[in-house]
C-alpha cells in the first residue's frame, strides 16, 4: 500500500508498509527535519523531474559492513601505489553535480534533481550528508555522497570517471570513518562484487536504530 503525506505533517508510514518494490509513500517535500526523519526510520526518497516525490523502504536491503568490505587483488595493487588522492566532504556539491550527471548503463536520465541537488547541499551544511572525493592530478575522478545517520551512511549515489575511482571512495569511506553499516539500498553487481548483502528490513533497523533510546 502506497500512502500520501500531507505536507503540513511531518511524518511517515512504519517502512513495514512498503510494497514489494520498496516503495513505502508520495508526497511531502525534501525539508531537512522530513529528510531526516526519513533516514532515520529507513526510507529514502527516490524519483525523477517528471514524478511527485516517491519514498522507498526496500526489503531486504542491500547493505555492506564495513569489516567485511571485498578488495581485490587489482585494486589492492592500485591502492598501495597510491594511483588516487582521497578526501572527506572536500567538494560535496561538486561530487553530486558529477554523480547527477555521469552516464549510466541502461538508465535514461537521473533521479538527482536539481530540488535533490540543493535538499542535499542542504543538508551537508548542516553536518548530516558526506562525500569522499577521489583525485588524480588534481582532477576530481570519483566520489560518492550520503547521508550518516546513527554510525549508518546511506550512500546516495557514486560515479567514477576513471577505472576503479569509485571502488576507491567506497573502501575510503569503509576504512576511513567509523560505521556500523553501508546502506546501499539497492542491489548491483558491483556492489555485491565489493561485498554487499542482503539484510532483512527488520535487522537493518535494529542497527539504524541501536543506542538511540539512550540519547
Amino acid at each position: 500500500m502506497v500512502f500520501e503525506l500531507n505536507t503540513k505533517r511531518l511524518e511517515f508510514p512504519h517502512p513495514s508498509y512498503a510494497d514489494a518494490d520498496g516503495l513505502l509513500a508520495v508526497g511531502g517535500d525534501l525539508s531537512i527535519d522530513r529528510l531526516l526523519l526519513a533516514y532515520s526510520n529507513g526510507i529514502f526518497p527516490w524519483f525523477s523531474d517528471d514524478s511527485p516525490i516517491l519514498w522507498y523502504a526496500p526489503n531486504p536491503r542491500f547493505v555492506i559492513y564495513p569489516s567485511k568490505i571485498r578488495i581485490s587483488k587489482s585494486m589492492a595493487t592500485v591502492l598501495r601505489k597510491k594511483t588516487f588522492s582521497l578526501s572527506i566532504d572536500r567538494s560535496f556539491k561538486e561530487v553530486i553535480r558529477l554523480c547527477a550527471a555521469i552516464d549510466r548503463k541502461d538508465q535514461a536520465g537521473t533521479w538527482i534533481t536539481e530540488d535533490m541537488i540543493d535538499a542535499y547541499s542542504k543538508l551537508a551544511a548542516r553536518g548530516y550528508a558526506h562525500s569522499v572525493e577521489v583525485w588524480h592530478d588534481g582532477f576530481l575522478v570519483g566520489g560518492l555522497y550520503g547521508v550518516l545517520i546513527n554510525g549508518v551512511f546511506c550512500g546516495e549515489s557514486m560515479f567514477s570517471k576513471v577505472a576503479n575511482a569509485s571502488k576507491a571512495a567506497l573502501i575510503y569511506l569503509a576504512q576511513e570513518i567509523e560505521l556500523r553499516l553501508i546502506d546501499c539500498q539497492f542491489h548491483t553487481d558491483h556492489l555485491e562484487s565489493m561485498g554487499g548483502e542482503y539484510l532483512s528490513l527488520t535487522d537493518y533497523l535494529a542497527i539504524l536504530t541501536i543506542d538511540q533510546r539512550h540519547e
